[in-house]
């Protein structure tokens, strides 16, 4: 199947999915509940998106610095504008389909910056598994500090489930699942030593080679400081766009950042689960919300505001990206041409 069906095939099933959550919250409002979310929309103080969307830019941006400090311990060092151009340009990408972006982004820079493209993808894997023990690590803050409000939440709709799956799972089905993977690891290896000299084998090592360098240049750089407190920046704009997203509804001016942290927190796993996370960051915006003693009317029409700014972010940045790569990279190798040849 070509990729670029499967691509589509994805865009439809993930973008399916985001429909369906979106119908199954709305499907049973009354009439007064719709009213009530058309008043709310009219009443939203659209001023405050100004600072949410340089918020939004701050955060983009230093995603891009931060991604060069993992370049620099290996002997690259890409020009910011490129790397935010990528990175926006991936962004854009996992709009249509989940987790595409970052092929994308790699794809792009190592196309203008001349890098390996598995030793970005190796970058792209470690700046990930960072953004994923940030996310893990807010969630246990969160939870640790309001067990009141969703401690018995995540232990009723998280953990028990997640027990009983386990529990209805027999000794069989699990030692069964080990031994495929145990079998699965060891054809691979088979297969790479038994065909250790072949074109195919070379360029799989190179590639697992090029990735397993870029995963480790977390632990060779030389400035770890900068790469945690951009770290903490980015998740800090991302918390402050939901604190000031609250100002812009009358009633939800009385959350605090607790309530900020929730919404980020369980809304950012919204935002893997669909193509930009329509229908899923709504619908889960709405159900945090609701343990905050909000309207699911008002959560839902809260949820729609947020994620319209920095999609529409996304969106405008992400095609002028596109546009300015080849002009800006253009200009940019002129201006190397020009530059006069000194004789040593």
């Amino acid at each position: 199947m070509p990729k670029s069906l499967k691509n589509v095939i994805k865009f439809i099933c993930f973008f399916g999915i985001g429909v369906l959550l979106i119908w199954l919250v709305t499907k049973d409002l009354t009439p007064r509940e719709w009213e009530m979310m058309k008043e709310a929309f009219q009443r939203a103080n659209y001023w405050l998106v100004i600072p949410a969307i340089i918020l939004g830019i701050a955060s983009h941006w230093f995603r891009a610095t931060r991604w060069k400090l993992l370049m620099k311990p290996l002997g690259h060092q890409p020009t910011t504008l490129n790397t935010f151009f990528a990175v926006m340009v991936g962004y854009l990408a996992n709009l249509a389909v989940p987790r595409l972006g970052e092929v994308t982004r790699c794809g792009i820079l190592a196309q203008y910056e001349k890098i390996p493209a598995d030793k970005l993808v190796g970058t792209m894997i470690a700046e990930r598994a960072v953004d994923m023990l940030c996310l893990i690590l807010l969630m246990a803050i969160t939870v640790l500090t309001q067990v009141d409000v969703l401690g018995a939440y995540v232990n009723k709709e998280i953990l028990i489930p997640m027990g009983n799956k386990f529990a209805n799972a027999n000794f069989l089905q699990l030692s069964l699942l080990l031994l495929g993977a145990a079998a699965g690891i060891g054809l691979i290896v088979w297969l790479l030593r038994r065909f250790a000299r072949s074109k195919a084998a070379i360029t799989i090592k190179n590639l697992a080679r090029g990735v397993m360098e870029g995963i480790l240049s977390i632990g060779k750089m030389e400035n770890k400081w900068a790469f945690i407190i951009q770290s903490v920046i980015i998740w800090g704009c991302y918390l402050s766009q939901v604190y000031i997203g609250f100002y812009c509804l009358q009633e939800t001016t009385h959350l605090g950042m607790s309530a900020a942290l929730a919404v980020l927190v369980i809304g950012s796993i919204g935002m893997i689960v669909t193509p930009g996370g329509i229908g899923a960051y709504q619908t889960l915006v709405q159900k945090t919300l609701e343990l905050y003693h909000i309207n699911k009317v008002i959560g839902f029409a809260f949820g729609w505001i947020i994620w319209v700014v920095q999609t529409i972010l996304v969106i405008v940045l992400g095609f002028v990206s596109l546009v300015a790569l080849p002009i800006y990279n253009r200009k940019r190798m002129q201006k190397q041409e020009l530059q006069p040849v000194t004789d040593n």
